[in-house]
């Protein structure tokens, strides 16, 4: 590569066996800070709900947390699950936000819930209100704007008016992709958990991608691919800190709502078809010294053309991801 993307991260906000909530928030916050300090270009918070592992839920809360801890990385959310929320709540939050923080917030917005079929229903809009995924962008868009109008209502957006706060479409499967793609809006591809349907996804983006579409933000196709990353000094300390994030995807798998877990040997991590399923659900990863991991980053941004990479860390010791993100950064920057 003649040049090397721009790197984010993404935060779920990860609660470690014997750890608290209030504990995983704290660490989270002072990982914000350290990414500022490195270098990292942007910290997104991913939302999800009823998961006793995961403090992200209140993403527009968190991230002005984080911006207020923080000088110059861009926060936003990767992303706000649209059907959970009332667009112009989004619109009056996010412009809050940008007030607040200027030229440092993202919108990133999904279609699905994050969460389980029960607490979807608990959160979910109903009705009239619950329209597509592109109408719900076009109001937001125009809240943003110097105009202050949504597409269908005829409301005005208050403190969201003319903030412009980016909106980045996010997803793991075509439908995502058509619609970021018609939309004229950057792709935020969650290629860290669905790696099968990754390059059809991008692929779709491309071909669909409209610059004249009113809502469009860029003049063409933007790509932000996410990846998993576990970097250590030698490559068997990051093996063995990778199993936290194997032994994760299989509590998914059984339903096993546990504190993310320590790490183990990575030879008795699992069964062969365990281990076989991990990989399939997060095989797009850099996992190693910081040489090799530099390596598989670079690779992956090159088989995706990508024009930033987004990491995702899981790791029991939060030590153990700051030193990940250290040594990341000393490595690529």
């Amino acid at each position: 590569m003649s040049a090397r993307v721009p790197l984010s991260i993404l935060d779920l906000v990860h609660v470690t066996e014997g750890g608290t909530m209030a504990e995983a928030i704290a660490h989270s916050m002072a990982g914000a800070q350290l990414a500022d300090e490195l270098g990292y270009s942007r910290l997104w918070f991913a939302e999800h709900h009823n998961t006793p592992f995961l403090g992200a839920s209140a993403t527009s809360v968190l991230i002005g947390r984080a911006a207020s801890l923080t000088k110059r990385i861009r926060v936003g959310s990767g992303g706000v699950m649209l059907p959970n929320h009332a667009p112009l709540r989004v619109a009056e939050d996010f412009g809050t936000l940008s007030q607040l923080f200027p030229g440092r917030i993202d919108l990133g917005v999904g279609r699905a819930p994050g969460t389980d079929p029960v607490a979807a229903q608990a959160l979910r809009r109903t009705g009239a209100d619950l329209i597509s995924l592109g109408g719900n962008i076009r109001d937001l868009n125009g809240w943003f704007s110097d105009e202050g109008m949504a597409e269908s209502l005829p409301i005005t957006g208050g403190v969201a008016t003319g903030t412009k706060v980016p909106i980045w479409v996010l997803g793991s499967s075509s439908s995502g992709a058509a619609a970021a793609g018609y939309l004229g809006l950057p792709f935020c591809v969650a290629s860290h958990f669905s790696p099968a349907e990754t390059f059809s996804a991008l692929q779709v983006y491309r071909q669909t991608f409209s610059p004249q579409a009113p809502t469009a933000q860029v003049d063409r196709p933007y790509v932000m691919a996410a990846i998993n990353v576990a970097i250590a000094p030698t490559d068997e300390e990051a093996q063995r800190m990778w199993t936290t994030a194997q032994r994760m995807i299989l509590d998914v798998r059984s339903g096993n709502r546990r504190k993310l877990q320590p790490p183990v040997a990575p030879g008795i991590m699992g069964t062969v078809a365990e281990r076989a399923y991990a990989e399939s659900m997060l095989g797009i990863k850099a996992v190693g010294s910081p040489a090799a991991a530099c390596k598989a980053l670079e690779a992956f941004a090159e088989a995706t053309h990508a024009d930033e990479l987004i990491t995702m860390t899981y790791a029991h010791d939060p030590a153990g991801k700051s030193r990940s993100m250290q040594l990341l950064a000393e490595n690529w920057f």
